[in-house]
């Protein structure tokens, strides 16, 4: 018999059911919104692929619109926009998304499709050849995206040797290797229903999605996924030599589980850094020296492991300069980061959380994300009592402790003039 939760101190609105084989649904209703957004999570992304797999959770998210046994990849497209609605799929380390947005009185329709395409594809040997060349002009042009190959490059170096630090679309290699085969083998052991949320929002009615995903997903046999590898930082560098106008870079340090009692504390220095217009790095970098038109401080957190990092491009010769600036903001960030710089991050964050609630779309990205990582819905009170509990103290020693790691380093373009990732350590250890 399917199971009901209570969702203690969330919305009246949001019910959870978990399906007998372990399949979650949660929804959300939202009165006054006419459309329903809808989607399937399942918690299996890039960094549960084996070595020869990777790049396989990407392929499959594209080859899910290829066709099922009953539609044609036209009429997969076809039966969503007939009413208006689109579709979408996104693939990350540690998950992969189906979603559809459609008129609330069509959400049978749109479940009916994502159901569909995640229990009965065909994986046609034509379409998988055309796919993989696809996913090759992809790979392409991220090659011919400087900004785009420094990132790689920066998690590579950050996770060295480990499904962490792999690209998520793959390699040519890879991409290559693929046959339907590997696709059955890796939904077969990743796609476990203990992993797969169906979640909904908007004009949608809660028995019916938990109907529909009982008709798709109910017969999926109960199964433990594998263990995940876990994700070890370790620190280094790359750097690309290349002649382009520009030099990119990132400089990272070992970051912060989304799990970690500082994790809150260490996004608001990373905020008090470099997230916004008032930031110290926007500030000193971009508005005092005009050393770059853009840098960015970011933390991504994952459920076992973190990583900080620190991103611009400058001009070839102007490059050493912006590190040496860059190191000094952030570590006087963590001497002396201010009452008002931490108040102002709160509310920041306050506003990013709370407008992402604003749509269907955030509240089901939110609901399944957070049953996945935590196995309920965080209401949003709660998070903002713990970014209201993090103080001015918090926040530096959080800065402190990020500046105790071994850094990471990539590069792209004319980096001749980029310090030696040795003196970044010296001085990070220095402060």
């Amino acid at each position: 018999m399917n199971q009901h939760f209570a969702t203690h101190g969330a919305s009246p609105d949001l019910r959870i059911t978990r399906l007998d084989n372990g399949v979650t649904v949660v929804t959300e209703a939202m009165p006054g919104v006419a459309t329903a957004t809808l989607g399937v999570w399942v918690g299996a992304g890039s960094r549960h692929e084996r070595p020869e797999e990777s790049g396989l959770s990407h392929l499959i998210e594209h080859m899910a619109f290829k066709g099922t046994t009953t539609r044609s990849a036209r009429r997969i497209a076809e039966d969503i926009e007939n009413v208006g609605g689109d579709i979408n799929a996104a693939t990350s380390a540690e998950g992969t998304s189906y979603t559809a947005r459609v008129l609330g009185e069509d959400a049978g329709v749109a479940l009916d499709v994502i159901g569909d395409i995640l229990t009965d594809s065909v994986f046609d040997a034509g379409e998988l050849a055309r796919e993989k060349s696809v996913i090759l002009q992809e790979h392409a042009a991220i090659e011919d995206t400087p900004d785009d190959v420094v990132y790689e490059a920066f998690t590579e170096a950050a996770f060295p040797d480990q499904p962490m630090g792999r690209p998520i679309i793959g390699t040519p290699d890879t991409i290559n290797s693929f046959n339907h085969g590997a696709i059955e083998a890796y939904i077969a052991r990743e796609y476990t229903p203990d992993r797969i949320v169906l979640a909904a929002a908007g004009a949608i009615a809660h028995d019916a999605i938990v109907d529909a995903a009982q008709r798709h997903f109910g017969n999926q046999r109960a199964a433990t996924a594998p263990e995940t590898v876990p994700g070890v930082y370790g620190g280094g560098e790359k750097r690309i030599q290349k002649k382009l106008e520009q030099a990119n870079v990132v400089l990272g340090l070992p970051g912060l589980s989304f799990r970690d009692p500082d994790y809150y504390a260490l996004h608001m220095f990373t905020q008090v850094l470099g997230g916004g217009l008032t930031s110290r790095l926007w500030h000193e970098v971009r508005e005092t020296r005009g050393l770059a038109y853009e840098i960015q401080a970011f933390h991504w957190a994952f459920h076992d492991c973190g990583l900080f990092g620190i991103g611009a491009g400058t001009s070839g010769g102007d490059l050493g300069q912006l590190v040496d600036v860059t190191l000094e903001a952030t570590t006087r960030a963590a001497r002396d980061a201010d009452t008002v710089e931490v108040a102002r991050a709160k509310a920041q964050l306050k506003v990013a959380l709370l407008s992402a609630l604003e749509t269907p779309g955030g509240r089901i990205e939110r609901n399944a994300r957070q049953i996945l990582a935590w196995g309920r819905v965080i209401p949003a009170s709660e998070v903002i009592a713990k970014v209201d509990a993090v103080t001015v103290d918090d926040v530096r020693a959080a800065g402190a402790k990020l500046l105790s790691g071994a850094p990471t380093l990539a590069a792209i373009g004319p980096i001749k003039k980029l310090p030696s990732l040795d003196r970044i350590a010296a001085t990070l250890r220095a402060a």
